[in-house]
């Protein structure tokens, strides 16, 4: 709201920019000239439309502040991911997320491509245009059936896996290549009887009796899968780190901004 003075003042710059009068003066009333009248019409569309213009603004904003698209690898996906999610959607029940589950080389293209405001992934190569936060580390573990010979073991070390019945993820995966150049720094050379591409066939795999398998710790919660049992590696110990990555000088949205505070709570 306009003050009696500041709005006269405004009015008077109008009618020196016009080079005409607008509105008489007297002591006692003000009343609009011969133009003034002509002009008014024009001037409460102009406000109007203005105030139309800001309106539809303010609520495109807060439409596409209230979600936001998130991109995942799968292993968070459908561990970490769910929990967090829900109690995202209870804090936040007008908020909405689209996830993409992806590799870690594809969230990075997906965040480069402006396909969502954020990532979860792998710690991998650095970008100039991505900014990472580290979040914690996953081990990788030793997953077996229940009778395997090596169940009732405290911690597994890598010399003691038989090759012959090892299951491995493909070595044009993030968590191989992270697995291979920590142990080869150590001598030690990864190989295994099957190879598959995600880390949820190497998991339905072991529960099926086909094999053990080394995956990363999120894979699966220790008892999530009847008949799996899952031990800690070492001798090395071997640990992806997971890290949240936005673009750089990016704005969150309210919806992402939230779900990030919610994200490095949980994560510390």
């Amino acid at each position: 709201h306009l003050t009696q003075t500041a709005l006269t003042r405004r009015i008077q710059k109008l009618e020196a920019l016009l080079g005409a009068r607008l509105i008489e003066r007297t002591t006692r009333q003000m009343t609009l000239t011969a133009l003034g009248r002509e002009f008014l019409p024009a001037a409460q569309a102009l406000v109007q439309e203005t105030t139309r213009a800001v309106r539809q603004l303010k609520e495109r904003t807060r439409r596409s502040g209230s979600h936001f698209t998130l991109a995942c690898v799968p292993t968070m996906a459908t561990q970490m991911l769910p929990t967090l999610m829900r109690e995202y959607a209870q804090r936040h029940a007008d908020y909405r997320i689209r996830l993409i589950d992806a590799s870690g080389y594809e969230i990075r293209e997906v965040l480069l491509n402006q396909q969502a405001e954020m990532g979860i992934s792998i710690q991998g190569p650095k970008h100039p245009d991505l900014v990472e936060t580290a979040l914690f580390d996953d081990p990788l573990m030793f997953f077996c059936r229940d009778n395997h010979p090596l169940r009732r073991q405290k911690s597994v070390r890598w010399s003691e896996m038989n090759r012959d019945d090892l299951i491995v993820v493909s070595n044009f995966t993030a968590t191989r290549i992270v697995t291979d150049y920590q142990l080869a720094r150590r001598g030690i050379r990864l190989e295994g009887r099957f190879e598959v591409q995600h880390h949820a066939t190497a998991l339905n795999l072991v529960a099926a009796g086909v094999g053990c398998a080394i995956l990363p710790a999120s894979t699966c919660g220790e008892g999530d899968r009847p008949g799996v049992v899952r031990i800690p590696l070492g001798a090395p110990v071997v640990k992806r780190k997971i890290v949240l990555l936005e673009r750089r000088g990016h704005t969150l949205s309210p919806a992402a901004t939230a779900f990030r505070s919610l994200l490095l709570r949980k994560s510390q």
